[in-house]
């Protein structure tokens, strides 16, 4: 009877070995698995925000020059004479604006 208990407990043994090397056999390659994906979406995230920052310092490029000061000052006075000759603007408001834009 000795002799059987041996071999149960052997059997026993070698089922709980197996079973606990398929248990950690499973968790290593799930670990390995979420690992992979985990830096796949660091990866995708990474640049993601790089292309926003793209298209941040596309957003914010140099404005163009500004226009002289004098081809500004006829630019404001030819809008005027438009507005003027559309009749948005009566005679005098027009004289006013004029003499208000050339005082400046």
């Amino acid at each position: 009877m000795g002799m059987m208990r041996r071999r149960r407990r052997r059997r026993t043994l070698v089922r709980a070995t197996a079973g606990t090397a398929i248990v950690a056999g499973t968790a290593g390659a799930v670990h390995h698995h979420q690992s992979k994906k985990w830096a796949q979406d660091d990866y995708e995230q990474q640049q993601m925000a790089q292309q926003q920052s793209d298209q941040d310092d596309d957003y914010y490029e140099e404005a163009p020059p500004a226009p002289a000061a004098g081809s500004d000052m006829t630019a404001q006075l030819q809008q005027l004479a438009d507005l003027h000759s559309q009749g948005v603007l009566s005679d005098e408001e027009f004289s006013s604006a004029k003499a208000k834009l050339l005082a400046s």
